[in-house]
């Protein structure tokens, strides 16, 4: 959940930037959404007090500055302040939690996030100082937006070991949110496509396959769910990628969706 919050909200920056008013939305709802489950943890004592408020304080944060900036009402300085702090925290985030997952066979240790933390403060004011060079500034400009990508791919990859380690946990996913989750983000793999977004592509293409369908078969594997329900989603999950890369295909007049895919990932 904490993978899924933080890539919401460096996604949320990204897509404010860009002005993309429907995906500012659906991160929005995704931010909200996994709030109040946070809420609920907090809530039941699952989740410590301290660790609740500063989250909080991260997500107010993160929704006023964001929207403040899509509507023109925040300072330039503000904006380049907030996007260096995310860039910072999710590049910090990332390693942390990659190794946090496979606790206890790792050893419980802060050292990747701390680390991490230190390259991209080093990295963060490098550029602000124009200490390096073009290509540089724009890669730092886009780590933000790459590790919340990551952030989201990890977040299946957290959730299924998971439910490895203790499969008791399984009873606890909800088969129906896990559809939800599936759908939701396959309907965004068309415009993703569509606009020859790979960050998006490659974050919903994942959210759907991994998080959504993972979950799905992690159900079905521990005999939680009928062989319809995973049957029926397996079905509709391959025949709507199938509709996407033929409509996509078609509308850019192209002989085989392999160009589509090639023109998103290596550019036109």
């Amino acid at each position: 959940m904490l993978t899924g919050v933080l890539g919401n909200l460096s996604l949320l920056s990204y897509f404010a930037k860009k002005r993309e008013k429907e995906v500012i939305v659906v991160q929005t709802l995704g931010v909200l959404s996994q709030y109040v489950v946070f809420a609920q943890l907090a809530m039941a004592d699952a989740m410590p007090l301290p660790f609740f408020l500063v989250t909080s304080l991260v997500v107010l944060t993160g929704l006023v500055v964001n929207f403040l900036n899509y509507f023109y009402l925040l300072h330039p300085t503000i904006w380049r302040f907030w996007e260096d702090f995310i860039t910072i925290g999710g590049l910090s985030a990332l390693p942390q939690v990659m190794w946090s997952t496979f606790v206890p066979y790792l050893p419980n240790s802060i050292l990747p996030g701390a680390l991490a933390f230190l390259l991209a403060v080093a990295a963060v004011i490098m550029a602000r100082l124009g200490k390096l060079s073009e290509e540089g500034i724009k890669f730092v400009g886009g780590i933000s937006g790459w590790t919340a990508t990551l952030l989201f791919m990890w977040m299946p990859v957290s959730q299924m070991w998971t439910n490895f380690l203790n499969p008791n946990n399984i009873k606890g996913l909800s088969a129906f949110s896990m559809l939800l989750a599936m759908i939701g983000n396959g309907l965004m793999i068309p415009r993703a496509l569509f606009t020859r977004d790979f960050m998006w592509f490659l974050g919903s293409s994942w959210a759907s396959f991994f998080y959504g369908y993972g979950n799905i078969v992690c159900l079905y594997w521990f005999n939680s769910i009928s062989k319809e329900f995973f049957l029926a989603a397996t079905t509709g999950l391959f025949l709507w990628i199938g509709m996407a890369l033929w409509r996509d295909t078609v509308v850019h007049g192209y002989s085989s969706p392999f160009t589509s895919l090639r023109e998103l990932i290596f550019g036109a």
